[in-house]
């Protein structure tokens, strides 16, 4: 595929699908721009090299069309502080004003579409859809590994669309490029210990990382929701705690893979309870499999942390995806915080390469203000798992 470096935007409009899915508060105030600022460089290497950007992404889930919680029209001001110029905004992603604006956009200009999933096409990968996004630019770019893993309009479909042959490139933006580059040293080459934190509520949503690690790694670190069905399984006690009652036979059968394959596999010694699923709940410590009948764990405990860390701090890679706890209540943070803080120790100080899986472990990363003091932290969440996992990303492949 072909990258940014070895292109020239010169006189070129380029269309670039990044991933400006946001979060924004009631205020429409954007309350993590780390997705925005991961893409800047791909924007201001198209107009250092003398082109013009059109920019279009989604922005959550609308279910009826337009939705102003949803319009992207709220980025046009952040974006336009982050890049130093001023960013134009079309109120349709395929409408006339959309094909206006592109059409006389200057050299060094930046236009943004309105929220391609305004229309229904977008997410079911219609083709002509995709063809009319693709008259707005003259290259296009994908630079939204986040959303690669799907086969939508303008992240895979628009690709036919432009051939090399009629001048009319396909080019890899920089994230998409060091998403994939991250994501193939830790599977292929990487150095050991690899030590693989899995964290999160469910095991449902990591069977098959799970086992494609448990031919790589060394150490398989497990917390989080998860947890507690495999304590279950084991005949412990979990009170309350979150449990996928018809996983508990898959948790055994991965414990029993991973002793074949001599991967350790390190689950907590404690739990951090609480009476009710509140920040505010009362709280204790109990050893794992003794959580009373009314009670829930929420975090790991503090013999837990500690072995956990001993253990990141011996590692040469690191890979952690998924929270130890529901850091969303500061009161039960503790543990995600420590985990973090732990990669972050064995990068700075040990030399570890260390890969944060995007989603909630990105959050609570870059929330610690630890994100730039790891070797990576992913945009792609569910991408960047179904890489690992071995599937073909249509948003990589229709860049071929």
């Amino acid at each position: 595929m072909k990258t940014l470096d070895s292109y020239s935007f010169a006189g070129k409009r380029a269309l670039v699908r990044v991933d400006f899915n946001v979060p924004l508060n009631d205020k429409f105030e954007i309350t993590d721009d780390t997705r925005m600022q991961a893409t800047l460089p791909t924007i201001r290497k198209i107009l250092d090299d003398g082109g013009a950007c059109v920019l279009m992404s989604h922005l959550g889930r609308p279910k009826d069309g337009p939705t102003e919680k949803y319009s992207l029209k709220h980025l046009v001001g952040p974006l336009s502080l982050m890049l130093g110029v001023p960013v134009q905004f079309a109120d349709d992603c395929i409408g006339q004003s959309a094909i206006d604006l592109a059409a006389n956009l200057p050299e060094g200009g930046v236009l943004l579409l309105e929220n391609l999933r305004f229309y229904k096409q977008e997410e079911k990968g219609d083709a002509e859809f995709a063809q009319k996004l693709s008259k707005l630019g003259d290259v296009w770019v994908n630079d939204a590994f986040g959303t690669a893993h799907r086969a939508h309009a303008s992240t895979a479909v628009i690709g036919q669309f432009f051939e090399r042959a009629a001048n009319r490139d396909r080019i890899c933006g920089y994230v998409m490029q060091a998403e994939i580059d991250n994501a193939q040293r830790l599977m292929d080459n990487a150095e050991r210990p690899f030590t693989a934190i899995m964290g999160g509520a469910k095991i449902s949503d990591k069977i098959l990382i799970i086992e494609r690690l448990l031919d790589k790694v060394d150490n398989l670190i497990i917390g989080g929701g998860m947890t507690y069905t495999f304590t279950k399984a084991l005949g412990g006690q979990i009170g309350k705690s979150l449990l996928e009652a018809d996983k508990q036979e898959l948790a055994l059968e991965l414990l029993q893979k991973a002793k074949a394959k001599g991967v350790n596999i390190i689950m907590p010694s404690d739990n951090v309870c609480a009476d009710a699923f509140s920040n505010d709940a009362n709280r204790q410590i109990v050893a794992t499999g003794h959580i009373a009948d009314d009670w829930q764990g929420l975090d790991i405990g503090p013999e837990t942390v500690k072995t956990f860390s001993e253990i990141i701090a011996q590692s040469k890679t690191v890979l952690w995806n998924g929270p130890m706890g529901v850091f969303e209540f500061p009161n039960f943070a503790t543990g995600t915080n420590a985990i973090a803080a732990a990669v972050v120790k064995a990068t700075e100080e040990n030399g570890a390469f260390s890969l944060i899986g995007g989603g909630d472990s990105a959050s609570a990363v870059n929330n610690a203000g630890y994100g730039d003091r790891v070797s990576y932290v992913s945009t792609g969440g569910g991408a960047l798992l179904e890489y690992m996992e071995g599937k073909i990303l249509p948003g990589v492949a229709a860049l071929a």
